[in-house]
């Protein structure tokens, strides 16, 4: 009697039986900081905020949360229940006011570990749900700043979690989104054209299983990535982002990524029906852009209102749909297709053959309804791009409106159209005061019922990104589990693997007084004496108009070269020279000369060839004759000099690639390149030191000139004349040496 006894105190003592109304509960409860983890023995685990205790209710054993404080449990708060039934339920119980909160996805947010005035009132007084999040410290501190804003909407209203997102973060580097950053409390990945320089799906899914998991640790659900826009002109401004201009690549590799991101182990999987394969490590896909945003006329940007529009001379409008079509709404796992897609701010001209409008594609009804939920099927969230219904300013500003194709209607119209397109959710808008004047213009269009029904539409296909990441069950996090899940050795050391095979070894033969020579300069020597030269930066505007200053850096860290081989402070005392450049840098319009051609060489091109009228819109945007300039050119100048000084003795140059470039320039006289993709100097260091062997490939090709460039067509990818260098290699798509010679594996084989 005593041994049984002790046994049941000390179940108790673990909270592993509980007694309720005389009824023993399935149940283990667990004190966090600042929540409380309740464990139904077989079904689903409920996180609590530490106030909210008292609402939990016991039926059969089990504990569920009452969110709506109703004293019974309503079906949506049932766990047992398929997905399906409870988001119906729930999309029912809302109001018009909150399925409008539940529209919005916030402007980006810094976060610490208390709320801001400004997010406790969107949360509260607009019922936003879904926030993008930028800057913040370390996971722990995401996670303690998680769990406030969870415990806050827990209480008001239906209970609705907040579905928090972030743009990539894993890259060393910040890239052309305005919310990365240096990801010291991360694994640390190439960034996303690195990624495909790898050629391998399964690397690239092992990214999406390692992030997604680093993700929810900081308490993120849904990631605005993958961008799987095929690369088709070399211009881009968004080119770094992208899987490279390789279709049947980006279609696999779009594939792999968003396996990786929502897919959760058994171990971790929802207990609950008709979700298979998601759970509580799983991260919603957002893929963007549709229907691709690769094809900028002259390779101008939309984020712009120089680059608004999209072209297609060369017919490829169905090739820029592959990676969508054929990569991420036919994935290998259970989840089965992406959960939401992003279109992108261009107007894709001409392409509107059914109501013939030639608007951003947000505001397309054909792109969105004929072609994406209608021909392709699609039903997941469709989401703006950021500041889509906001007015536009200056056409060089970056952090502005744009309504592309609707700049004469109001506000809350462009909310009406958009809506009516199919499209789900507003980007960048924190005031539900627009969406709510969009569904009375609804109702004197269509009428109560319609707009009711229309609404409820999109809150179905919001709500069950929530449910099937779990956060209705359990949106808190253990600050300490989210430090050690975060930045992992096991992370880490598959980030630095990734960064080793993502840099590409274009060139590696000796070049000396003008003569061919097949004898390799790489892997160096270990007792090397290296001479690196300091990089000269021009002063620059970043993407806020704010002014960056001219400098001078030091391009590797010396203290982390001088562990690999002695570092000198001339070329005199040098056996190699390593030069750092990045690729050239320019603008495709400049206050005061108009529209300009965008170079990708670092001396003045002037566009002689350029087309004498462009295809889209009515404005003359034409820049034939006119002379495109980068800010970095004097990049060439530190090649160049350094060779020079250097005379016969090899130089080594590294190339933070964000664009293709025309060698050219360069190549004849250096011994070595190598191209990367935001990688740490360490990985780099490792190359050339023979402690790993290059194996990346381009995943683009390189323009033999500017005039190659300017005669491809910008939605045709693989379309221009590639380089063929001093040695005569071509570097052409899926083109790579490692230390043998020419790559030619099974990787080249398919995608070549």
């Amino acid at each position: 009697m005593m041994k049984r006894l002790t046994a049941l105190v000390m179940l108790l003592a673990l909270g592993a039986v509980v007694f309720a109304g005389g009824r023993i509960q399935r149940t283990v409860v667990e004190k966090k900081e600042g929540f409380t983890v309740i464990a139904n023995k077989g079904g689903a685990t409920l996180g609590v905020g530490a106030d909210m205790e008292e609402r939990i209710l016991y039926v059969r054993g089990f504990a569920f949360k009452d969110l709506n404080r109703s004293g019974r449990l309503d079906p949506y708060e049932d766990w047992r229940l398929p997905i399906e039934e409870r988001i119906t339920d729930l999309a029912a119980r809302m109001s018009i006011e909150e399925i409008a909160g539940l529209m919005l996805y916030s402007l980006h947010q810094t976060i610490s570990k208390d709320l801001t005035d400004e997010q406790r009132r969107f949360l509260i007084e607009d019922n936003l749900r879904h926030v993008l999040i930028t800057q913040v410290e370390d996971a722990p501190t995401a996670a303690r700043w998680n769990n406030q804003a969870q415990a806050l909407v827990e209480a008001i209203g239906l209970g609705i979690p907040i579905n928090t997102s972030s743009d990539p973060r894993h890259a060393p580097t910040v890239s052309a989104e305005v919310t990365t950053e240096s990801p010291s409390y991360l694994s640390v990945w190439p960034d996303q054209l690195g990624l495909a320089a790898t050629f391998d799906p399964a690397l690239v899914r092992r990214f999406g299983e390692i992030a997604s998991k680093e993700y929810r640790a900081m308490g993120i659900a849904t990631a605005l990535s993958p961008q799987i826009d095929i690369a088709s002109d070399p211009r881009w401004y968004r080119f770094s982002g992208t899987f490279g201009e390789g279709v049947k690549l980006s279609a696999d590799l779009a594939r792999a990524y968003c396996d990786g991101f929502q897919s959760s182990d058994d171990e971790r999987a929802l207990k609950t029906g008709n979700a298979p394969g998601w759970g509580f490590d799983s991260v919603n896909a957002m893929i963007k852009h549709w229907p691709g945003g690769g094809s900028g006329e002259s390779g101008r940007d939309a984020h712009f209102g120089y680059g608004k529009y999209a072209v297609y001379p060369g017919n490829g409008f169905e090739e820029m749909l592959k990676p969508f079509t054929e990569g991420a709404f036919r994935l290998n796992g259970k989840t089965g297709a992406a959960a939401s897609v992003m279109p992108y701010y261009t107007i894709s001209w001409g392409i509107d053959t059914k109501y013939g409008e030639n608007v951003g594609n947000s505001y397309n009804k054909y792109i969105i309804t004929d072609l994406l939920r209608g021909k392709y099927g699609y039903d997941g969230v469709v989401c703006t791009d950021w500041l889509v219904t906001a007015d536009a300013g200056p056409i060089d500003v970056f952090l502005t409106g744009k309504p592309w194709g609707v700049e004469d209607i109001s506000v809350a119209e462009r909310h009406y159209k958009v809506l009516m397109s199919g499209v789900d959710q507003f980007g960048g808008n924190n005031d539900k005061g627009p969406v709510l004047e969009a569904y009375q213009i609804g109702v004197r269009e269509h009428g109560e019922e319609a707009m009711q029904a229309r609404f409820r539409q999109s809150a179905r296909r919001l709500l069950r990104n929530l449910f099937r990441t779990g956060l209705f069950e359990n949106p808190y996090l253990d600050p300490q589990e989210s430090r050690a899940i975060a930045g992992s050795s096991e992370f880490v050391s598959a980030g630095y693997d990734a960064q080793l095979r993502s840099v590409v070894l274009l060139k590696n033969a000796a070049v000396k007084a003008g003569t061919q020579s097949s004898a390799p300069v790489l892997p160096l020597p270990k007792k090397t004496k290296v001479y690196i030269p300091k990089r000269q930066i021009n002063e620059s505007h970043d993407l806020f108009g704010g002014v960056v200053p001219a400098r001078v850096v030091e391009t590797m860290p010396s203290e982390l070269v001088s562990t690999y081989f002695e570092v000198v402070a001339s070329a005199a005392e040098a056996d190699y020279a390593f030069c750092y450049i990045a690729s050239p840098e320019s603008d495709g319009y400049r206050e005061g000369e108009g529209y300009l051609p965008i170079n990708l060489q670092y001396r003045p091109y002037t566009a002689n060839n350029a087309r004498a009228k462009n295809i889209a819109g009515s404005d003359d945007r034409s820049y034939r004759g006119k002379t495109g300039v980068t800010t970095n050119n004097s990049d060439l100048d530190l090649v160049l000099n350094t060779k020079r000084e250097m005379g016969d003795k090899p130089v080594i140059v590294f190339v933070h690639t964000v664009n293709p470039f025309v060698a050219a320039e360069f190549e004849p006289a250096v011994d070595a390149v190598l191209i990367e993709f935001a990688v740490e100097a360490k990985a780099l260091l490792d190359i050339v030191s023979g402690k790993a062997e290059p194996s990346a490939l381009l995943p683009f090709q390189m323009p033999a000139d500017m005039e190659t460039v300017e005669a491809q067509a910008e939605d045709l990818p693989r379309d221009m004349k590639s380089y063929t260098d001093s040695v005569g290699n071509t570097w052409d798509f899926a083109f790579g040496l490692n230390w043998r010679g020419v790559i030619e594996d099974e990787r080249v084989k398919r995608y070549r």
